[in-house]
């Protein structure tokens, strides 16, 4: 490859894991707020920064250091959704835009370079721009080839063209990403890119490889990787808008049926077909309501017109801001409809299963479903949701019907102090209060060492009977948010069984013991 790398203008958004936590999460990123990966830290914000969390660390030792540390699992992506916007807002004033990670994206600077005025005031433009339509703050560097601009754009500088190597030359050698060759050249006494990029190119790939070559080519400043242009997606969206307000359920039944007809033609006309349906609507008063839907096949044109009309249904059936289940009713009609396909695959992408995952009875139970939330709302109907934890009670998350099951915690990492299966069958939303004692009647404690004073042999619960425990297993002690003393929890789990064929899961907290499961 001959020529020089093409002059290259690249937007840095700082902490973007932490950012789109915020934008998606509601998490507040002006806190401190640490993104682990693996039970690592790979992104956190300012004031984590100033508390002394550092990228690499655990999560222990992170916590350690900040107790009032807010932790959020990586999700790639959640950084990829909320990074769209931002992507969209910079292909407003420029062409050809290639996302190079969630967080950054490149651009070929000749364009903008040209009809902004210059490459610093294209790059002021572009910051601007992005912070006025995304409420988001960005950097931007300049440089030959999309490497160099990536680490401009961390110190906001624009090189000059012909300059990208000695501007290269005296960063250290972890610039290039690449950890175990950086820890690697500076056992080898190479330090810097410069460095780096002075030894022989023959030599470099004789000792590290290809990957390694390609590191020297970049710490050299040759870095002759075309721009994978970006096509702007197309817009799907359909929207309809109505003199005579929508209020009656019949008209919206109507309207459904001819807006789903329409965005099912265009999704066809690119070979998609839709999994996330986002229903919105603005009333005559101004009232903007939203609601996304969710399936498992591919919803036909009927299907997006049932699952519109019902949520219009459900909407324009609401309780007028009485007390109940349902969510208060519009106080107008709806005068702006707009179905937007928030989810969209290839139309041969999703075959049905051959033992009826999504067969018929599955479609007719999420038919069902989905009425029930369109009339009571989402939160009406929910499924259980397994993921992390220690306590039975931490495991289960509850998900509305329809919306992402996602786990509240990784299920990855291991959990010290965790029950063995099998998992009870009920957890009790209180646990109820009980006494042990043993065969001499005399109740049993459990020292700070965990050792208990004898075998358990009764159990009461509440005012209830004694009945006999005939078999037991633990302790399992747990010592949670031992950093943060008015958070910290200290308990130990047992497993009982009874006389009459039952079994518990027991815990004992500050001496008191709680029933918190049932076995089946």
């Amino acid at each position: 490859m001959t020529g020089a790398p093409a002059r290259t203008l690249l937007l840095w958004c700082p902490d973007w894991p932490v950012l789109a936590a915020e934008i998606v999460d509601g998490v507040p990123a002006t806190g401190p707020v640490a993104v682990l990966h693996a039970n690592r830290v790979v992104a956190c914000s300012e004031q984590a920064r100033a508390e002394g969390v550092r990228r690499g660390l655990r999560k222990r030792e992170a916590q350690g250091r900040c107790p009032q540390l807010t932790v959020v699992e990586y999700d790639p992506g959640r950084d990829a959704r909320a990074f769209e916007p931002v992507v969209a807002a910079v292909e407003e004033l420029v062409a050809g835009v290639e996302v190079v990670r969630p967080g950054a994206c490149a651009v070929a600077a000749r364009g903008p370079g040209r009809y902004l005025g210059g490459e610093e005031a294209a790059a002021e433009r572009i910051i601007e721009h992005v912070a006025q339509s995304c409420l988001v703050e960005s950097q931007v560097g300049i440089a030959d080839g999309v490497f160099a601009a990536g680490l401009a754009a961390r110190a906001g500088r624009v090189v000059a063209p012909g300059g990208t190597p000695e501007f290269l030359a005296g960063l250290p050698v972890e610039a290039l990403g690449r950890s175990a060759l950086a820890d690697l050249l500076r056992r080898l006494g190479v330090r810097t890119l410069g460095d780096f990029a002075a030894l022989p190119a023959g030599d470099v790939l004789a000792r590290f490889g290809f990957d390694g070559a390609l590191a020297h080519r970049l710490a050299a400043g040759r870095d002759h990787r075309p721009l994978a242009v970006r096509q702007p997606p197309a817009d799907l969206t359909v929207t309809a808008e109505y003199d005579d307000p929508i209020d009656r359920v019949d008209a919206a039944a109507f309207v459904a049926r001819a807006l789903a007809e329409q965005l099912h033609e265009r999704l066809a006309g690119h070979g998609l077909a839709c999994t996330r349906l986002g229903i919105e609507a603005v009333t005559e008063h101004g009232q903007e309501l939203h609601r996304v839907w969710r399936h498992d096949g591919l919803l036909t044109a009927a299907a997006i017109a049932d699952r519109v009309r019902w949520q219009l249904d459900g909407w324009l059936s609401g309780s007028n801001g009485r007390a109940g289940a349902r969510p208060a009713r519009p106080t107008a009609g709806i005068i702006r409809l707009r179905l937007i396909p928030d989810g969209v695959i290839a139309q041969a992408g999703l075959q049905a299963g051959l033992w009826g995952e999504t067969g018929e009875e599955r479609e007719r139970a999420h038919r069902a479903l989905s009425r029930v939330q369109g009339i009571l709302g989402p939160e009406a109907v929910v499924t259980a949701v397994l993921g992390g934890g220690r306590a039975p009670a931490d495991q289960v998350r509850l998900v509305p019907w329809g919306d992402e099951r996602l786990p509240a915690r990784p299920e990855a990492p291991p959990w010290p102090g965790r029950l063995p299966p099998p998992a009870p069958a009920v957890v009790l939303p209180s646990p109820l209060a009980a006494t042990v004692h043993d065969a001499a009647g005399e109740p049993v404690v459990i020292s700070a060492r965990l050792a208990v004073s004898a075998a358990p042999a009764r159990l009461v619960v509440g005012t209830g009977q004694p009945a006999e425990i005939v078999g037991w297993a633990g302790p399992w002690p747990v010592d949670e948010r031992w950093w943060a003393p008015a958070e910290a929890r200290r308990r130990a789990r047992f497993q009982v069984s009874l006389a009459d064929g039952a079994a518990l899961l027991l815990a004992v907290e500050s001496g008191q013991w709680l029933v918190e499961a049932i076995y089946d």
